[in-house]
């Protein structure tokens, strides 16, 4: 599991700038498809050319049928989407970092200066732990990056079945006379297929919740702002409004029950 170490500790640094979804689906990618590819999987699957029994001696026949029925091995297919899966994660840290790095630059920058009226930026994503907010393009990036998550898994997972064509592992495969150097019809047995299919359902599985979990976690993102924004927007309005009463001396005059009303909702809102 050694070179998967690498991608876990980037991966790792993720989990702490992204939100309880996000955390569960780093998770998910850590125990159920990283830890269990590098330990059961491999083991299973080995060296699945050399298990292939065929009824011929023809030479070259045997890895033609293998070539024909399996064009990428479900190993090499599956490290493959976990890598690109987990590309888009890795874009958004490198762009938390960057905003990160660029804000403490900007602290140590205010500390030095002590004419207040002459600072023109603050920052705003990240405080001086380095835990950033999701908000303006940080929050952007984040939903960017899920979204080619959920893209990417669909797109694995229609691919594994237009690549393989089935789901569950047969025990036999036929060749037709049309594989060359193959001389009619041959039959090949593959070794172990239940325990290969239980492996295929199970990471077919965990692609679906994954690409489930991603679009949960943009529904909860786009709700909460909206929810927020909201909140925001009924505080500031009577705000505005006692505002505008208390000062504004060309503002038309209302009527004793109106002043009444107008008096309690902002005295309410202090």
């Amino acid at each position: 599991m050694g070179e998967w170490s690498f991608l876990s500790t980037l991966l790792d640094k993720v989990h702490s700038h992204s939100t309880g979804f996000g955390k569960v689906w780093m998770s998910v990618l850590f125990l159920f498809r990283i830890f269990i590819l590098a330990a059961g999987v491999d083991k299973i699957w080995g060296d699945e050319q050399a298990n292939l029994n065929c009824n011929t001696h023809t030479p070259g026949c045997k890895n033609a049928c293998y070539n024909r029925t399996f064009p990428l091995s479900h190993t090499r297919f599956w490290v493959l989407q976990i890598l690109i899966v987990s590309t888009p994660t890795l874009i958004y840290l490198g762009h938390v970092l960057l905003v990160v790095r660029k804000e403490n630059k900007m602290r140590k920058h205010l500390q030095q200066k002590t004419d207040i009226n002459k600072i023109n930026k603050v920052p705003k994503y990240s405080d001086e732990r380095g835990k950033v907010e999701l908000k303006g393009i940080l929050l952007i990036s984040y939903m960017v990056q899920l979204i080619f998550k959920a893209l990417v898994e669909v797109a694995f997972i229609v691919g594994q079945y237009f690549i393989y064509g089935f789901i569950f592992m047969p025990s036999k495969i036929t060749c037709p006379e049309s594989v060359m150097p193959c001389k009619g019809l041959v039959d090949c047995y593959i070794s172990r297929p239940t325990e290969k299919t239980v492996f295929i359902i199970f990471m077919l599985a965990v692609a679906v919740f994954s690409g489930i979990l991603n679009i949960i976690e943009m529904l909860h993102l786009i709700f909460s702002k909206m929810k927020n924004r909201k909140r925001r927007s009924s505080h500031s309005f009577p705000q505005q409004v006692c505002s505008f009463n208390r000062t504004d001396p060309s503002s038309p005059r209302t009527g004793p029950y109106q002043e009444n009303s107008l008096r309690q909702n902002c005295s309410g809102k202090r």
